[in-house]
């Protein structure tokens, strides 16, 4: 059997939806009456392709979920995730400037689980870093989350757990 992390983590901006939300887009955030999810003036703002896919798959496989943003735009970051609906697959979220090293000292004081027996996926090759050292298992996000990024995530996770 494969073996599974016990927390998936989800940088956002740039991982989830292709903008800065501290800079791209103008909060506060609503759904028009076509469902689209808009910014202040109106411009559409989306999610990557296959977000929900990667949400629902980690979900089916019963991994939790947490998100850790560096944003200063906390209170936008956290509108978007539930505007898309996306808040109900997030058991914990750290939302807020600092270090990802923080952040996830913070979500492993929450949940209980041990840094080797998570899972990151980040776009900033300088939070894969950080992360990484305390043994945490880090996936860089290329032009945003989607299944494959998933699928190789978690068998580089698997491999790492087999050990050499």
């Amino acid at each position: 059997m494969t073996r599974l992390p016990k927390l998936a983590v989800f940088d956002l901006d740039y991982t989830l939806w292709p903008f800065w939300v501290d800079t791209h887009v103008d909060p506060p955030f609503h759904k028009s009456s076509d469902g689209a999810v808009r910014d202040r003036w109106g411009q559409t703002v989306r999610l990557y392709p296959e977000v929900r896919d990667v949400l629902e798959r980690l979900q089916g496989l019963e991994v939790p979920v947490a998100a850790a943003s560096r944003t200063g735009e906390i209170e936008g970051a956290n509108q978007l995730l539930e505007l898309f609906d996306l808040d109900r697959y997030f058991v914990h979220r750290e939302i807020y400037p600092g270090s990802k090293v923080t952040h996830f000292e913070r979500l492993q004081q929450k949940t209980g689980v041990v840094f080797s027996q998570m899972i990151f996926f980040d776009d900033e090759k300088r939070n894969i870093l950080d992360v990484s050292k305390l043994g945490v298992t880090c996936i860089h996000v290329q032009n945003g989350m989607n299944l494959q990024t998933l699928s190789q995530g978690l068998e580089t996770f698997a491999k790492a757990q087999a050990g050499p």
